[in-house]
């Protein structure tokens, strides 16, 4: 696998070694000492799919005191992905990077713990994967608009995105009280 290195410090871009021939192709998403060994040492504790229709956004959330790293991949379709330093005391702190996943160049993006989280769907529709490294607290959990103008995330979106009620509510950070960020 190649893995690239990206900015804010953490975040990875990881393609896998595909073996491919007329029948198809082979890859592994997951082999433990190999992520371990390029930064992404787990344990994952938990697998979650999700589909969703062209110009859905979903994001960008955190949990507060039980951070999640996260492997991400797309199984069909096409996604922008994104991922913003949220972690109180970081120099990258507000921060962001993107990343098109897509079922076709079969990449992942490695989001450490401390790390907002979304995406929109750019395709007609979406499965989305990703492995976390804590389970999900729905007690815990936190997020950023994902327009908020300090962050200034360059969406490639066409209109208006689709977006939940909950995340239509979702502060910027400047809102934030900084006790719910996590910590460095």
């Amino acid at each position: 696998m190649d893995v690239t290195e990206l900015h804010p410090a953490g975040l990875k871009l990881i393609r896998p070694r595909v073996f491919g021939d007329g029948r198809g192709f082979f890859l592994e998403t997951w082999r433990e000492e190999r992520y371990a060994a390029a930064g992404m040492p787990g344990p994952f504790v938990q697998d979650n799919w999700s589909r969703s229709r062209r110009g859905t956004l979903r994001g960008l959330h955190f949990q507060r005191r039980f951070p999640q790293g996260k492997l991400v991949y797309v199984m069909a379709g096409e996604v922008f992905d994104v991922a913003v330093d949220v972690r109180r005391g970081s120099d990258t702190f507000g921060q962001w990077h993107g990343a098109h996943l897509t079922a076709d160049n079969r990449c992942q993006f490695y989001i450490p713990p401390g790390f907002a989280h979304g995406f929109v769907v750019l395709s007609e529709a979406a499965d989305f994967v990703y492995k976390c490294t804590e389970v999900y607290h729905a007690d815990d959990e936190a997020g950023v608009r994902w327009d908020d103008p300090r962050i200034a995330i360059d969406w490639p979106l066409e209109g208006a995105p689709v977006l939940s009620v909950r995340d239509v509510a979702l502060p910027t950070l400047a809102e934030l009280d900084a006790e719910v960020l996590p910590v460095t």
